[in-house]
Order: structure tokens, then sequence, then C-alpha cells
């Protein structure tokens, strides 16, 4: 896209993203409400019955794979289009803009895994799990995010979904090298030709969406069948969908399809994935559990880690001019995104089961961790982003 596409661009596509993130203060009461109902319902005499739905196979697969790997890809689909969108005409449109999330994403993994080693070095039976702190839930961490308002600017906003995004699919990785050993190549080699068929209807300039949406449910199906995680397929499918021509702006593809899903995802999608997997039982969790080398390394990994990382190598990469500063933003805010990257709770949880499988004992601590953690990141990112809402004006980008 030429710089004159882009500016034509601009201002429909910053129409669709006020119009998304306005919706997101209200997703995200959503959200907690229905991650606290989980919890609540998850420890109450109506706990078996919350698991026996969530562990009903409906045509192959539970209502909790159906929700994580089927609607969740939905929602990776709807961070997707937001994310092209921000690179092709946005606060993404620049080699600086963009360097950031990946260095503080990989600063995010790197840092929170290390530390969890440290806690369990020496045990084999615990130290397969030091991925767990490594990724951030994104759903949960914007939706915290959002609560705040417009005390954080938007382009922190987006920093915070690349990152996540990448984050995330960093952890996809990390499962498929480390934690799966089923790996489908047919499936794979499938996966593969669907994409490059997609690819090359944006090439040749297909600008109708059922084609796209049809394919892309294809897709899905190969990507879960081939034993990666299947929301990948829903980031892969919004990068090939086409922005459109700025003399089309208002048929653009992209910026239509995510205008449609904002809601859908908001008030839907999320409260529906926060309920299914936010209930953690903690029956049998003692006090003494919590000294224990997992939770320790899972809690500290996330609340210490992920901010230690994510921070520190965001501003080695600002300072050292790989990278700017959010547009708007100033220091003390980029921190308080570092703190709610600390948000691991499902992918966390998720990798945790497979860490340790049959050792329900230390899925239970890992669960315990995980709670610590990621509540003490929200609460402390909320207070240090409420604080530099009260600062100076902020500084502007490097």
């Amino acid at each position: 896209m030429t710089k004159h596409q882009a500016t034509a661009e601009t201002p429909r596509a910053a129409a669709i993203l006020a119009r998304f993130l306005s919706s997101e203060a209200a997703g995200g009461l959503v959200l907690m409400a229905s991650a606290l109902a989980a919890l609540i319902v998850a420890n109450s005499p109506l706990s078996q019955d919350y698991f026996a739905v969530l562990r009903t196979v409906w045509l192959g697969m539970s209502v909790e794979h159906w929700v994580n790997d089927g609607l969740m890809a939905i929602f990776f689909l709807m961070v997707g289009l937001e994310i092209k969108r921000e690179v092709l005409a946005g606060g993404l449109s620049t080699w600086g803009q963009r360097a950031l999330p990946g260095f503080a994403a990989m600063g995010g993994m790197l840092v929170p895994a290390l530390i969890y080693i440290a806690f369990n070095w020496g045990n084999a039976q615990t130290l397969g799990g030091w991925a767990i702190p490594a990724a951030t839930d994104i759903a949960f961490a914007l939706g915290v995010l959002s609560l705040l308002g417009k005390r954080v600017p938007i382009s922190l906003k987006v920093f915070l979904a690349a990152l996540a995004i990448i984050d995330d699919l960093g952890a996809v990785v990390i499962i498929a090298f480390f934690y799966t050993s089923d790996l489908s190549m047919p499936m794979l080699l499938a996966s593969l030709t669907t994409l490059l068929i997609l690819i090359a209807m944006s090439r040749l300039g297909v600008r109708q969406l059922f084609p796209y949406l049809l394919v892309g449910s294809v897709l899905w199906f190969f990507v879960l069948q081939s034993g990666v995680h299947a929301t990948l397929a829903g980031v892969a499918l919004a990068l090939c969908i086409p922005m459109g021509r700025p003399e089309e702006e208002a048929r653009s593809p992209l910026l239509f399809l995510e205008e449609k899903l904002h809601s859908w995802v908001a008030f839907a999608v999320v409260p529906i994935f926060g309920f299914a997997n936010a209930g953690v039982s903690l029956g049998g969790i003692s006090m003494e559990n919590l000294v224990d080398p997992v939770p320790l390394g899972v809690a500290l990994g996330l609340l210490a880690g992920k901010q230690v990382g994510v921070f520190l190598l965001a501003a080695l990469a600002i300072h050292t001019g790989l990278a700017k500063l959010p547009e708007g933003s100033n220091w003390l805010q980029l921190y308080g995104v570092a703190l709610l990257c600390g948000i691991g709770f499902t992918m966390s949880l998720f990798i945790g089961n497979l860490a340790f499988p049959g050792l329900p004992h230390l899925v239970d601590e890992v669960k315990v961790g995980v709670l610590i953690g990621s509540v003490s990141a929200a609460i402390a990112g909320v207070i240090v982003l409420r604080r530099s809402s009260t600062m100076a004006s902020p500084v502007k980008a490097q």
C-alpha cells in the first residue's frame, strides 16, 4: 500500500477503531463478570454440573474444546484484522512501531521462563512447566485495559494487542515443539495448501468476503486436526483479507468484517470464553502449597518476569532507536501495560495441563500460581495506569 493509499484509508480505519475501543469498556465489564461467575460456580455445589457441561462431547469435541478452539478462532480473527489495519494505515505502519511489540514479547517470554526454571532447577518432574508463565492472556489483558477507558491512549491498546498476539503465537510454537507429540504432517501440509489458496485469492483481487470465510473455515479444520492450536487459523485468515483501495474504502472487505464482528466478539465470544475457562476449583489447596516451587515459579514468573522482560526489552529497543514509544504515551504507561502482560490465565492454565499430564496435584498448584500471578499483575497494572493519567502530558514518541 502506498503512502497516499494509507492516508486515504486512515479516517475510516480510525473511526472503526474508535467504535471498537468504545465498546471494549462495556465488553471488559462483561468479561470480568463472566470470569468471576465461573470462579464462584466452580467452587459451589454446582461445580460438578459446571465441569460436566464443559466435558460434554458434541460433534466429536467437548464443549470446552469448541469454546477454546472454535470461538477463540473468531476472536483471533478479529484481533488479526485490527492489527493488519494498524500495520497498513495506523499505529503500526512504521518499522519502529512494529518492532516494539516484537521486542517486548520476546522479553516477556524469556524472563518468566527463566524465573520458573530458577525455582524448579534440579527437579525433573516440575522443570517441564517452564513455559507456563510465558504467555499473556490477550482477552483478559485487553479487557482489564479497556476498563481504564480514555486514561490509556489508543496507541497503547494497539501495542498490547500486537504484543499479546505475538506472545500467544510464541506460546503456540512452544506447545507445538515441546508439548505436542502427535503432529499430523498430512494435516499440516493441507493447512499450508489452504493458506496458499487464501493468499492467491488476495493477490488475484478477490474482494467478496464469503469465499475467504469459506476457505478460512476449511483452514481452521485442517489446523485443528494438525495438532497446532486452531486459533492460529483465525490470524492467518485475517492477514489474507484485503484492506481495499482508497477509492473504494467504503467497501473495504477488512473494515467491513471488522465492524460487523466487534460487538459479537466483545459481548458474546470473549465472555463465553471467560466463563468456560476461568472456573478453577480451589478445593484441596492448602497454604503450604503456596510456597512450593511450581506455584512460586508461575506466580513470580507472571508478576515479576513479565513486567521486567516486557519493559526492559521495550526500553532497550526504544533507546537504541530500533523502535519508538507508542504515540501519546509515557514511560509509566508503558510500564503499566508491561504489568498487565502478567495476566497469563487461560493459556498458562492450558500449558500447565499439557506440562503435567496425570499429575493433578501439580496442575492444582499451577492453577493457584496462575491465579495469584494474574490477579496481582492486573491490580498492579491498573494502579500504575491510573496513576499515570494524573501525570503531566505524555511525552511524544521518539
